[in-house]
């Protein structure tokens, strides 16, 4: 590698994203680059042209080390959609004027469906123009949502958190008895894919029957039956825990937080934020029913707890970084780079490309046999699918009893 790399991260950030980072600046000053630059805020600051130098910033193997370990978006992150190249050239004409100023031989951008759409549209140009420089993906999500992939990297260390935070959740609910029972709502992230909700199936266990109820985003939400079900499980229990994914829908298409006004933002990819789904069944529950509820919604900290982030999930998220500097400096562009699942026991993984025009805007939904025929629980496949992923555990680095993190120093 002869040239200067950029590197930029998009999207919800994750547990693992970083490590993802920390494997393209590895492996891009091991095969030779002369500068790594990393995009402030995505392809948005790039266009601002916010940009550093990572070298100052990552300057010892402890720097790599707390880089891996860090959560959030080191680089910070943004939701911008690139235009259809038709509709705004001048765009595409001023980044690739700041990336021929750089030198940039090799453009890598870690993260989920919207940035590869991101990957795919600078690709394409470059092809256009006979520009030569290369545009690899890194998949990131907690969401899982990612076509053509097994899994992606944030998916294994936020499935570990909600699993723990829900069994936590349980054991605290049978510590009280209330007169017309306790029912508690956890409301995990998940606009249409069920994977994250369905992780809550990982409490289950010699100690814990886990959640009583879990509901997907990718079959229609009957609140009458909700309703029915409930009373059935409290007539012969004291407690119940139910997870719900933020995006169940009725059958009308409607997200059942819309019923509570819960959706009042709609981002640049068109997404809508979605709030509020615990709280209106919560409430419905006491209306009709009478028992003690409460809500706990999980919302960022499935993304931000490195504490408990899955080894197995750092790991690969530095392979998948490493992965596409090499691919660029093969010579391959305009792809992403997948992880192919080898075996379960023990489990191995490996790493491939993909065209990035196979997966962007392409969403991954669970499997309809991977879902109970009642569609209130994931199936025993559902778990084998995922329990390998969140094995492991990486020690943060710890000081005066809290992790550090790696942070921009100062010039």
């Amino acid at each position: 590698m002869k040239g200067n790399i950029i590197v930029g991260q998009s999207g919800g950030p994750t547990a693992a994203i970083n490590s993802s980072l920390a494997g393209v600046y590895r492996t891009a000053i091991d095969r030779g680059a002369k500068k790594v630059y990393g995009m402030r805020h995505g392809i948005q600051g790039l266009l601002n042209e916010d940009y550093i130098d990572l070298s100052e910033h990552i300057q010892t193997d402890l720097d790599v080390e707390l880089l891996k370990r860090t959560p959030a978006a080191y680089l910070g992150s943004c939701r911008y959609k690139l235009p259809e190249i038709h509709e705004d050239i001048a765009t595409y004409d001023k980044i690739f004027s700041i990336l021929d100023k750089l030198e940039i031989e090799c453009f890598i951008y870690i993260g989920g469906n919207d940035s590869m759409d991101t990957i795919k549209k600078l690709s394409d140009y470059a092809i256009l123009r006979g520009h030569p420089t290369k545009f690899l993906g890194v998949p990131k999500t907690i969401d899982n949502d990612l076509a053509l992939t097994d899994h992606t990297p944030g998916y294994g260390s936020a499935a570990k958190y909600i699993g723990t935070s829900v069994k936590e959740i349980i054991q605290d609910s049978q510590a009280l008895i209330y007169d017309k029972g306790l029912v508690t709502i956890v409301e995990i992230m998940g606009r249409n894919a069920g994977w994250l909700v369905g992780a809550a199936a990982l409490s289950k266990g010699e100690d814990c029957d886990g959640p009583d109820l879990i509901y997907v985003p990718e079959l229609p939400f009957d609140i009458d039956n909700f309703l029915v079900r409930i009373k059935e499980l409290l007539a012969e229990k004291t407690f119940v825990v139910v997870a719900v994914s933020e995006g169940i829908r009725l059958a009308d298409g409607r997200y059942v937080c819309e019923l509570t006004d819960g959706v009042d933002f709609v981002d640049a990819f068109g997404h809508k934020q979605l709030t509020g789904t615990a709280n209106y069944l919560a409430r419905r529950l006491a209306q009709e029913i009478g028992c003690k509820t409460r809500t706990i919604e999980l919302s960022s900290m499935q993304r931000a707890a490195s504490h408990l982030a899955s080894r197995i999930d750092i790991l690969e998220a530095f392979q998948v970084g490493g992965a596409a500097v090499k691919a660029a400096d093969e010579g391959d562009t305009g792809e992403m780079v997948i992880i192919k699942r080898l075996s379960d026991d023990p489990y191995q993984s490996t790493t491939d490309l993909r065209n990035v025009h196979k997966v962007s805007n392409v969403e991954k939904v669970v499997p309809r046999e991977w879902i109970t025929e009642d569609g209130t629980y994931v199936t025993d496949e559902f778990i084998s699918y995922v329990r390998p992923l969140i094995q492991g555990d990486v020690s943060p680095v710890m000081v005066d009893g809290i992790p550090r993190y790696l942070y921009h120093k100062k010039k």
